[in-house]
């Protein structure tokens, strides 16, 4: 059996294959057919089938810490909310959701809370990422609109990409474009980010500008046009509003003033604004380098005036493109996901459409005024403004800015409410009341991509234990509390009434309308193929690209450009907190790691949290690559892996935002960033948090792997995760238990177990490594040093794979270090074929000198092609050693 499915991570939307064989073993595959991604996944979407078993699910509701049942569970939730709204209206609930959710899921939670409960108290993870994008949207076409398409980025001259690792946060669609950059001699790239990423590896021009400087920049490049023969006089006259008062405000800036201010050289900033003048097909990617702002809103702006300016935008190989976080951030806000939206893209502050939406929903009440954003949404919580909150599928404990007052926030709320497919996350160990939900893999619904593509997510799996869909458990809730217009059948059923809502009274001004596709039966609806809305009567097939007939979605059809004066960041470095911190993705992880933290393959090419530092940064701290630091800001604190790093921009240190306390200890990140928010969209400032930096120094490193599950410290740093078909736990110790022996049993649980111990000790030293066998082959092993030179964990899990240990592996476990070349095959580069370093330098020793040559030989880099930047890098310096490599942290 194979079915036809989405993948559930970043806004690509990729189309995948799942099959299933007799014995029920599912495989993944790329769907060739899917013009998101053309049958290649990337290194998370190729291991999707290894993170769809039942441990550690959430597999029955759950009240006061106790199994319930789903009776029991619905009454208290509908109950508690009832009473709550009865006693304190209702804006005393919230819910707070999630762009995982499918469309449908979304769609009836927002028709309950803002057309029945009548708040709009309803807000969505998506605000942490894409609500910049959205607000400079509405400023300058009148709506929330994505231009253009996929295909425009493989038709283009010049692909500036803004604030984005695309290599590693949207890597199909990077292949995409370096794709199209072989086939194009003549295209170039240019990678605008404070850090040389692994994006910067594909690039013809790198523009590592200040933190938080990209308005300067490109109002510098809009001042530029303005006296370039590259403005579109006609277009501007004819399509647009605004300019100038947009060209005031930049009047009289120079190359030299921007390159200064940006911290630049005059001679970079002046190559990239001479490229884009004279390139008629650009496109410009941002991603959230540019949304996570107090200014994200101008910085969105900034980019969308000079495509206005130049007319570039609605035809082919040009205009604004924003890179989309989450696999549905689209959809809902298709639906009116945010708490200042209604359904259909229809806006809340308009009487208007409230009375459209009312009259549609037939709902008592209609929320009459925006509701509270994410930030001021827990803000509310935490002061009992809010009494009851209800999550679905997110994890704010993680997630928020100022993490350790929003899980404070929840311990003090009256009523929490969590939904989700896991049991034991930092978010649902505050909650009142846990509602098991199918995951990917069991769910039924629809997407929406970053190109407004909608494809179907189609289940392959039977719902485990007492999970039930999203939108079953809201309309069980809403049906409980009173409410009519929930008894869907189906999520066909619930699609239906979202595309007929989407064409309700539509006359052409707003943007959102599938209304071609409220008709389709159950089989039409399962058999739906992905297709871009518009999708009307009109274009029954689809829009790929908006705007293409100059009229946008502004009373006056005009486009508005938008007079940007540049911020600086909401707090500033100090003495006490002198560097920037910057916070964003790994290649191979996902948001709070609840799925790709379910196999030791997506873990092997990062294993622990780190905080990446220019080496001069690091000099001055104290600090040592591969040593511990302990970050600090006036919000919170952690400590983390230091990496040094040319590829880090002085007084700038980048921490991954996945890791919480399910995998490590004292290792989110968001309990440092700070919660100041963009006064227009609320979208918090994750790149920009004044933070010091300290040795840690503890007396003791070590590092356990197991067979089985290892007991995981209650205090102090350790990291722990799968390895192989085993575990690992990586930890700091400032005491030192009795008997080291001892201690290594119990961390293992083989007390009481006939164990044969292989051990060496080095008291002097402090030195000690303690492996367990067990009939011949390895169950455990631990290692214990004073400072971080440990053997490699690659080699160390291989050996996990003998069904028994040579002679010659035995020694090596004394000595520490593997016997034989070709034993350790180095920290991984490739995950999707678990390539290691020292296996790609071995190659490249031999005379593999491209990534090409690299892929004939290993097949790394020849599936999602990832890691193909890594790959160069490693060509690069075995080349020309320039010290050790950055990008790994193993």
């Amino acid at each position: 059996m194979s079915i036809k499915t989405t993948c559930p991570y970043c806004g690509v939307g990729c189309g995948v294959i799942a099959s299933r064989d007799a014995a029920g073993v599912v495989r993944v595959e790329g769907d060739k057919q899917h013009p998101a991604n053309f049958g290649r996944l990337c290194s998370k979407g190729s291991a999707l089938a290894e993170t769809i078993d039942l441990d550690g699910r959430l597999l029955e509701p759950v009240v006061d810490g106790a199994p319930a049942t789903w009776d029991d569970a619905l009454d208290r939730v509908a109950g508690g909310f009832d009473r709550i709204i009865r006693e304190h209206g209702p804006d005393a609930v919230a819910f707070y959701v999630s762009g995982q959710l499918l469309t449908e899921d979304y769609y009836v939670i927002n028709k309950l809370a803002k057309g029945f409960v009548g708040t709009a108290n309803i807000d969505t993870n998506s605000r942490l990422c894409m609500a910049s994008s959205v607000a400079g949207h509405k400023r300058a076409f009148g709506s929330d609109t994505v231009p253009g398409c996929y295909e425009d980025l493989e038709q283009a001259d010049l692909l500036v990409l803004v604030g984005s690792n695309a290599a590693w946060c949207h890597p199909i669609l990077h292949q995409r474009m370096l794709a199209a950059k072989e086939k194009n001699p003549a295209c170039k790239i240019v990678v605008i980010d404070p850090r040389r990423t692994a994006t910067c590896e594909g690039a013809d021009l790198h523009l590592p500008l200040r933190s938080g400087s990209d308005s300067v920049l490109f109002n510098g490049l809009f001042a530029f046009l303005a006296g370039s023969n590259a403005v579109d006089r006609g277009f501007v006259g004819n399509c647009t509003t605004g300019v100038v008062d947009a060209l005031k405000q930049v009047a009289g800036q120079t190359v030299a003033q921007t390159a200064a201010t940006c911290g630049l050289t005059e001679g970079a900033v002046g190559l990239f604004f001479d490229w884009f003048t004279r390139t008629e097909r650009v496109v410009t990617l941002y991603s959230q380098g540019i949304n996570q702002s107090s200014s994200g809103v101008d910085k969105v702006n900034a980019i969308i005036n000079c495509h206005l300016l130049t007319g570039r935008i609605g035809r082919p190989g040009m205009g604004p493109f924003s890179l989309t976080g989450q696999p549905n951030a689209m959809g809902g806000r298709e639906v009116g996901g945010l708490a200042n939206q209604l359904a259909a893209h229809m806006e809340i502050e308009n009487p208007a459409h409230r009375e459209l939406v009312q009259r549609f929903w037939r709902a008592p009440v209609i929320a009459e005024k925006a509701g509270l954003k994410a930030v001021d949404m827990f803000d509310a919580i935490a002061d009992g403004r809010i009494k009851a909150v209800w999550i679905i599928s997110t994890n704010p404990v993680v997630s928020l800015p100022d993490a350790d007052r929003a899980r404070a926030a929840l311990d003090a709320c009256e009523l929490v409410v969590v939904t989700d497919c896991m049991r034991d996350t930092d978010t649902t160990r505050h909650a009142d009341v846990l509602l098991p939900a199918l995951a990917w893999g069991e769910k039924d619904g629809t997407v929406t991509n970053s190109e407004r593509r909608i494809s179907r997510q189609r289940p392959f799996l039977s719902a485990p234990g007492e999970a039930r869909a999203d939108w079953r458990i809201i309309c069980d809730v809403a049906i409980r509390m009173g409410y009519a217009g929930f008894d869907y059948a189906s999520a066909a059923e619930v699609f239906r009434e979202h595309a007929e809502l989407s064409g309700f009274e539509n006359d052409g001004r707003r943007d959102f309308d599938i209304s071609a596709l409220a008709a389709l039966d159950d089989g039409a609806y399962d058999a739906l193929a992905p297709v871009q809305w518009p999708v009307t009567s009109e274009h029954p097939a689809g829009t790929p690209r908006m705007f293409e007939s100059q009229a946008f979605f502004t009373p006056d059809r005009k486009a508005r450009f938008v007079p940007v004066v540049p911020r600086a960041a909401r707090n500033a470095t100090s003495r006490d907190f002198p560097l920037v911190l910057n916070t964003g993705r790994v290649r191979d992880q996902w948001h709070t790691m609840t799925r790709t933290g379910k196999t030791g393959r997506l873990l092997s090419h990062i294993f622990e949290p780190y905080a990446e530092f220019h080496p001069e940064d690091a000099r001055q701290a104290g600090l040592q690559n591969d040593g511990l630091v302990r970050l600090t800001s006036g919000w919170g604190e952690m400590i983390a892996r230091v990496v040094v790093s040319a590829d880090q921009r002085r007084g700038c240190v980048f921490v991954p935002m996945h890791w919480n306390e399910q995998f490590a200890g004292e290792g989110r990140v968001n309990a440092l960033v700070n919660p100041a928010v963009d006064p227009l969209s609320g979208q918090p400032e994750s790149k920009h948090t004044p933070v010091k930096a300290d040795p840690y120094a503890p007396k003791w490193h070590a590092f356990i792997l197991s067979r089985d599950a290892i007991k995981r410290p209650a205090s102090g740093y350790w990291v722990y995760g799968k390895a192989g078909d085993g575990t690992r736990l990586e930890l700091a110790l400032d005491t030192r238990p009795e008997s080291w022996r001892d201690w290594a049993r119990a961390q293992l649980g083989l007390d009481g177990v006939e164990i044969e111990w292989i051990a060496y000790r080095d008291p002097a030293a402090g030195r000690v490594r303690d492996a367990a066998v067990r009939d011949g082959r390895l169950e455990g092993c631990v290692f214990i040093a004073p400072d971080h030179t440990l053997p490699s964990r690659a080699w160390l899990t291989g050996l996990f794979a003998e069904t028994q240990l040579s002679a010659n592996a035995r020694m090596s476990l004394l000595a520490g270090r593997p016997f034989g070349a070709g034993e350790d095959v180095g920290p991984i580069v490739c995950s999707c074929f678990s390539i290691g370093r020292h296996q790609i330098t071995a190659e490249i020793r031999k005379g593999a000198a491209s990534v090409e040559a690299i892929g004939r030989c290993l097949k790394a880099g020849t599936n999602c092609g990832g890691c193909k930047p890594e790959i160069g890098k490693l060509i690069g310096a075995v080349a020309r050693p320039t010290g050790p490599q950055p990008l790994l942290v193993s």
